[in-house]
C-alpha cells in the first residue's frame, strides 16, 4: 500500500482547492516525498511519477529477503529475481539497466541520503535490510537526470526511527527448500527532548537491526547464507540541528552460484545446475561495510543546510566456470575475480523555502563520490584441480570519481499551477593503472573522463481539488561501468576508450487524479530516445567487450489504482505497457553460432517485458486481529538477445498471505504464513541477457512457502 499520512489539506494546495472534510475518512493517498526534489513535499502537485511504498507493505507477510517482494506492484519497474544469491537482482525502470549481467545500473539507489551507487553508475541492492526500512520511494522519469549518472530513475529507501521509549523485536521466519531468517531489532529515545522542539522526540534515537538468512536454494548448487546489520543513530543538538549516523554490514560467505539454463535444460529439469558449476564450484563472497554522517541545520524558517559524508569497502572473492583452454590467451584475466574497493564521498545541499501566495523551494548542492578498486585476476585451476585459486593473470587498480553540482527550484507561481525545473553539470573520470605487464600482455594502464549538463523541466496543473495534470521533459546520460571499459573489441591492449555514455532525451505526461478520500489513480505516459546505446561487440571465452552500436527508443503507459474500500478491505493495481525497440541495425560477434549476427532495427530490447501487471486484495491489514491477502502477478514474454531469435515465455501467477497480530500490556505478537505460486506455473525468474553460450534461464521455483512468528515488547 502506498504510504498515506498526509491529507490534502496538509499538503499545501491552496484553501480552495481543498476538499470538505468528511466526518470520518480514511488516511489521505498523498504521501510526502523526498526523491525527485530533495526536500520533503507532497506527492500530488509534482509533475513526475513517484510511488512511496511504505512499511506495512515491506513487512506485511513478507520474507524480507530482497527488494522483489515490496517492489513487484510499483508500475515501470521490472525487477527480475534470479534466486541466485551469488548475483544481485536484475531491476531496470522503462527499459533501463534490463541488460545488466553485473550488479544493478541505470537506476540509482541511495538509502538515508547514502548512494549505493558507485560513480560509474553501478550499484548493489543486497545491503539494504528491509525489517528496519520505513519507506522506499520510487522516482521514474526525466527528473532523475538531477541524480546524475541514472537516466532510469532512483531507488531511495529511508530507515525508521525508534520508537519513544524502548522496544525490541524478535523475528524467526522457515519455509521451502530450507529458507530461515532470523533478525533481533532494537529501538528507542533517550533523554528530554530539547526547548523548543516540533515533536516530542528525546535528543537521541537509534535502531539497531541485524539478522540472518539462509537458505539451501530450488536449484542445485545454489545455497547461501547472508548475515545483515543495520545501525541509524539520531542525535538532536538542538531544536534547529541535528547528526545523524548509518552504518551498514553485509557478510555473504561462499554463495553457491548455479549458472544459468539452456531451454532445454531448463524444460528437462529446472532444478538442475548450469553446465559446469560443480565442476568448477562456482561460487561468490562478499563483504561489505559502509557508514555515513548527515548534518542538518536549520539557519533559519527559511534556510536549511544538509552536509552528507560517508565511507565503505567492498571485497569480492569469485570462481567462475570458464574452461583452462579459454584462458589461453596472455591477454585473458582469468577464471577467479579478487576484488577489493574502498570507497566514498560528501555532499553539500543548501534548501531554501518562502511562504505566501507564490510558495517557492529552491534547491543547490554539490556531490563527489569516488571509488578505487584492486582487481586481480586468477586461473581457476591449478594443474588438473578446478576451481581453485592458480596464476596470477590481471593486477589492476582502477579509480573512478563524480563531481556534480546542481539546482532546482518548485514554484507555485499561480494557485493551481506549479514549475519545476533543475539543472546538472556532472564529470565522471576513469583512471586505471595496470600492474600486470608480462610478454604478449602490454601495459593496459589508461584515463578518460566524461561531462554533461543535464536540465530538467516540469509544470503541473491542480484542474480541480483531487485531479493534477503533469507534463515533464529532460536529459540524462548513462556512463560506461568499469567493468565495460576494461577491455577493447578489436583485442588490443587498453581502455575500451572509443566507449562513450549513452545520453537521452526523456518525456512524460500524466495524471494524478484522487477520486476519493480512500482511491488514488496514477496515469502517465512516457517516452525516453536514447543516443549511443552501449551495447555488446564481441562476447567468447567469458569476457564481453562493449560498443555504442545503435539508437534505441522506449514508449509506454503507467498505471496503478490504490483504494481502501471500507475500515477492512484494500485493493492494488498497477499496470505497464512499454514497447523498447533498436531504432537502429547494429552487428557483433557473440560466443556461439556465426562469427557476426546482426540486430535488425526494429528488434525489442532484451530483458524487457512488453506488458506487466500487478493485482492485490487485502483485508484487515494494518490492525490487530486477521488479516489475508491475494496477490497476483502477470508478465509477458521476454526477449533474451538482441537478435530476438529466443525468449522466455509470459507467465502468470498467484500468492497467498494470512497473518494475525495481537497487542497487549506493551506486547506485540504476530505470525503469517503465505504461499507464492499457488498454481505450481514452471516459469523462468530472471534472465541472462546475451549470454554467450545460450543459457539465458534462471528458473523460478514452483509452489513454495515461507511462515513466520514475531515477538514486540515496548517498555
Amino acid at each position: 500500500m502506498f504510504s498515506s499520512s498526509l491529507s490534502l489539506a496538509e499538503s499545501g494546495l491552496p484553501r480552495e482547492a481543498r476538499p470538505a472534510a468528511p466526518a470520518e475518512r480514511p488516511p489521505m493517498l498523498d504521501p510526502v516525498v523526498v526523491t525527485g526534489t530533495r526536500v520533503d513535499q507532497p506527492s500530488f502537485l509534482l509533475p513526475f511519477s513517484i510511488d512511496v511504498v511504505d512499511a506495512a507493505v515491506i513487512r506485511d507477510g513478507r520474507p524480507l529477503t530482497d527488494l522483489s517482494e515490496a517492489l513487484a506492484r510499483v508500475p515501470g519497474l521490472t525487477i527480475q529475481n534470479r534466486r541466485n544469491y551469488a548475483q544481485d537482482l536484475q531491476i531496470s525502470s522503462r527499459g533501463f539497466g534490463a541488460r545488466s549481467t553485473f550488479g544493478i545500473r541505470g537506476v540509482r539507489l541511495i538509502v538515508d541520503d547514502i548512494p549505493l551507487t558507485m560513480p560509474d553508475g553501478q550499484g548493489q541492492a543486497a545491503t539494504i535490510n528491509l525489517g528496519s526500512i520505513e519507506r522506499i520511494e520510487v522516482l521514474r522519469g526525466p527528473f532523475s537526470a538531477v541524480y546524475g549518472n541514472a537516466p532510469g530513475g532512483v531507488i531511495q529507501a529511508f530507515t525508521e526511527k525508534g520508537p519513544p521509549g524502548t522496544a525490541f523485536d524478535a523475528v524467526l521466519h522457515g519455509g521451502s527448500y530450507g529458507a530461515t531468517r532470523a533478525e533481533l531489532k532494537l529501538g528507542g529515545t533517550l533523554g528530554r527532548a530539547p526547548e523548543g522542539s516540533p515533536d516530542d522526540a528525546g535528543p537521541f534515537n537509534y535502531v539497531v537491526d541485524v539478522s540472518r538468512f539462509e537458505t539451501r536454494g530450488y536449484r542445485d548448487h545454489s545455497a547461501a547464507a547472508r548475515y545483515q546489520a543495520n545501525v541509524k543513530l539520531v542525535h538532536r543538538l538542538g531544536r534547529d540541528t541535528s547528526l545523524t549516523l548509518v552504518v551498514n554490514e553485509l557478510h555473504q560467505g561462499d554463495t553457491q552460484d548455479p549458472l544459468g539454463l539452456t531451454r532445454v535444460q531448463m524444460e528437462a529439469d529446472p532444478r538442475q545446475a548450469g553446465a559446469n558449476a560443480m565442476l568448477y564450484n562456482t561460487r561468490k563472497r562478499i563483504d561489505n561495510t559502509q557508514g555515513g554522517v548527515v548534518f542538518e541545520h536549520r539557519l533559519s524558517p527559511a534556510h536549511t543546510v544538509k552536509l552528507i559524508g560517508y565511507a565503505g569497502a567492498r571485497e569480492i572473492l569469485q570462481f567462475l566456470a570458464i574452461p583452462p583452454a579459454a584462458q589461453a590467451a596472455s591477454t585473458h584475466s582469468g577464471g577467479v575475480v579478487d576484488l577489493d574497493r574502498r570507497f566514498g564521498g560528501a555532499g553539500l545541499r543548501w534548501t531554501y523555502r518562502s511562504g505566501g501566495m507564490r510558495p517557492l523551494v529552491f534547491t543547490a548542492g554539490i556531490d563527489y563520490d569516488g571509488s578505487r578498486e584492486r582487481r586481480k585476476g586468477f586461473e581457476n585451476f591449478a594443474g588438473t584441480a578446478l576451481g581453485v585459486r592458480g596464476a596470477l593473470r590481471r593486477d589492476e587498480s582502477g579509480t573512478v570519481t563524480s563531481f556534480g553540482q546542481y539546482a532546482q527550484a518548485e514554484w507555485r507561481f499561480m494557485p493551481s499551477w506549479t514549475l519545476s525545473a533543475g539543472v546538472r553539470h556532472t564529470e565522471v573520470k576513469f583512471r586505471s593503472e595496470d600492474f600486470f605487464v608480462r610478454g604478449g600482455n602490454p601495459d593496459d594502464s589508461g584515463r578518460l573522463a566524461f561531462r554533461h549538463v543535464n536540465p530538467v523541466l516540469g509544470l503541473a496543473y491542480a484542474v480541480t481539488p483531487g485531479l493534477s495534470l503533469y507534463a515533464s521533459t529532460g536529459s540524462g546520460f548513462e556512463t560506461p561501468t568499469f567493468a565495460e571499459l576494461g577491455y577493447r573489441p578489436d583485442g588490443a591492449s587498453g581502455l575500451n576508450l572509443a566507449l562513450r555514455p549513452s545520453r537521452s532525451l526523456n518525456l512524460e505526461a500524466g495524471l494524478k487524479w484522487l477520486p476519493t478520500n480512500a482511491t488514488r489513480v496514477n496515469l502517465a505516459f512516457f517516452q525516453a530516445s536514447v543516443r549511443g546505446e552501449i551495447l555488446p561487440a564481441t562476447s567468447s571465452g567469458g569476457r564481453t567487450t562493449f560498443q555504442n552500436a545503435a539508437d534505441t527508443l522506449r514508449r509506454g503507459v503507467e498505471f496503478s489504482l490504490d483504494s481502501r474500500i471500507g475500515r477492512e478491505v484494500s485493493a492494488f493495481l498497477s499496470y505497464t505497457h512499454l514497447d523498447a525497440t533498436f531504432r537502429d541495425t547494429y552487428a557483433y560477434r557473440p560466443g556461439v553460432g556465426p562469427g557476426t549476427v546482426t540486430v535488425s532495427a526494429g528488434n525489442a530490447l532484451p530483458g524487457v517485458p512488453r506488458n506487466t501487471g500487478y493485482a492485490e486484495l487485502a483485508w484487515g491489514r494494518g490492525r490487530p486481529g486477521f488479516s489475508a491477502a491475494v496477490e497476483a502477478i502477470v508478465r509477458d514474454r521476454v526477449f533474451v538477445n538482441d537478435t530476438n531469435t529466443e525468449a522466455a515465455r509470459g507467465y502468470a501467477i498467484a500468492n497467498l498471505r494470512a497473518a494475525y497480530m495481537r497487542r497487549f500490556h506493551g506486547w506485540k505478537l504476530a505470525g503469517f504464513v503465505r504461499v507464492d505460486n499457488v498454481a505450481g506455473a514452471r516459469y523462468s525468474g530472471s534472465v541472462i541477457v546475451n549470454e554467450a553460450n545460450g543459457r539465458y534461464y534462471e528458473p523460478a521455483p514452483g509452489r513454495h512457502y515461507m511462515a513466520g512468528v514475531s515477538a514486540g515488547y515496548a517498555f
